[in-house]
């Protein structure tokens, strides 16, 4: 053993010596050698673009507990039960995307490449807007660079709403200033480089802002109208994002039901709806959602109590399906979508006390939904023809 221990203090002694003479160099480091320091344009609107759908399911999976669309099979599941939760990867997921947003703005600003500007600006606010709905207040005007602080300041529910505002209103701007330049196809994975395509989404958002705040005195019903104008006009304008490691994040959700994961159950309130159980008219739409039960038919999950069945492992219940547009494999992630507009349309001319655009825009907005789905001509034209269905201008209310 002897002759291995002047190879060993050797070893030792350069370690040694090598750590010692190069200690002052290595804390002297001002950059991090493992970090991009000028990223591409492209690069950062990809990951921006993937980041933000991803938020859009992170988001939608914790809110469809609390408005019953989906349930759990157990009856302690805190989203159910309205217990504490604590939804970490939507928060760290939306002030990624946040940071990555800002950079891009950044450098796209330095650039002068107006398109990916503007397409930077509609982002932030989008990102934005799912932390202020989700949290109220967070930070943002102090966080990301804008200021030295590592605790920035949270800004107010009534601040981040506003800075939404901003954001859109200078993303439609530099999105419609005259460039050179354009967004590649394969960087941008929600609007695959269309600028003209952008520029309706920042009036849909607009929209969705300025129609939120209906209860407020500041509430314009015209001017949320005047953005729909410049927004969709079918579904093939929708803001989507279709890009995944594997399959659909919704997929996944539906996969682990086959994998007795229990997951994706869907709510009796929500199933109750499309059966004809609380409307008394089935909506066919429900084909295109879910599938039947092992009884042949469609029972949901009452939200807090559980699974009533036999066993939580037979398809005695409702669960979200594989085999539906918005939850298969391939499925798109939807941000904004046209019959989502046509609702919002449909509210604000209600408000404005044009009940004629208001009944055109609700019935366009049921077909636009049922189109999506891809529900048959003959079932969407009989559910339109139904009594839950306002039948003229004078019999739509704010409700339907």
């Amino acid at each position: 053993m002897n002759i291995h221990k002047p190879t060993i203090f050797f070893a030792l002694g350069l370690s040694l010596s090598l750590a010692m003479t190069g200690c002052g160099d290595y804390f002297d480091l001002k950059d991090n050698p493992n970090q991009v320091t000028s990223p591409s344009l492209n690069s950062l609107l990809t990951t921006a673009t993937h980041k933000t759908g991803i938020n859009n399911f992170r988001i939608a999976y914790t809110t469809t507990y609390y408005t019953q669309y989906v349930a759990s099979p157990g009856t302690s599941s805190p989203t159910d039960i309205y217990d504490d939760t604590n939804p970490k990867s939507s928060w760290d997921g939306i002030n990624f995307a946040l940071a990555d947003l800002h950079d891009l703005a950044q450098y796209a600003q330095a650039q002068e490449d107006y398109p990916y500007l503007g397409v930077a600006q509609l982002l932030t606010a989008y990102n934005v807007g799912l932390l202020a709905d989700h949290w109220g207040a967070a930070p943002f005007s102090d966080a990301y660079g804008k200021s030295q602080t590592l605790t920035p300041k949270d800004d107010s529910e009534e601040q981040l709403y506003q800075s939404q505002l901003e954001y859109i209103t200078l993303g439609i701007e530099n999105l419609k200033k005259e460039s050179a330049n354009t967004i590649n196809p394969s960087a941008d994975l929600i609007h695959a480089g269309n600028k003209e395509a952008w520029i309706k989404t920042g009036y849909a958002l607009q929209a969705r802002l300025l129609n939120k705040i209906s209860k407020k005195a500041s509430y314009d019903p015209d001017k949320v109208r005047q953005a729909i104008a410049l927004s969709y006009v079918s579904n093939a304008d929708e803001a989507q994002m279709a890009v995944f490691n594997g399959i659909s994040s919704w997929a996944n959700v539906a996969r682990d039901n086959l994998n007795l994961n229990l997951d994706g159950w869907l709510s009796d309130n929500f199933i109750n709806q499309l059966n004809g159980t609380t409307y008394g008219v089935f909506d066919p739409r429900i084909e295109k959602i879910t599938d039947k039960t092992i009884h042949g038919t469609y029972v949901g999950t009452r939200n807090g109590q559980g699974n009533v069945g036999a066993a939580n492992t037979i398809k005695d219940e409702c669960y979200i399906s594989m085999n539906s547009p918005l939850t298969a494999e391939n499925a798109a992630i939807t941000l904004v979508s046209y019959a989502e507009v046509l609702f919002m349309e449909a509210e604000a001319a209600f408000r404005a006390n044009d009940k004629d655009a208001a009944y055109e825009a609700y019935r366009k907005g049921i077909k636009a939904n049922m189109d999506k789905l891809g529900v048959a001509a003959t079932a969407r034209d009989s559910y339109l023809a139904s009594t839950v269905v306002a039948q003229s201008a004078a019999a739509v209310t704010l409700a339907q």
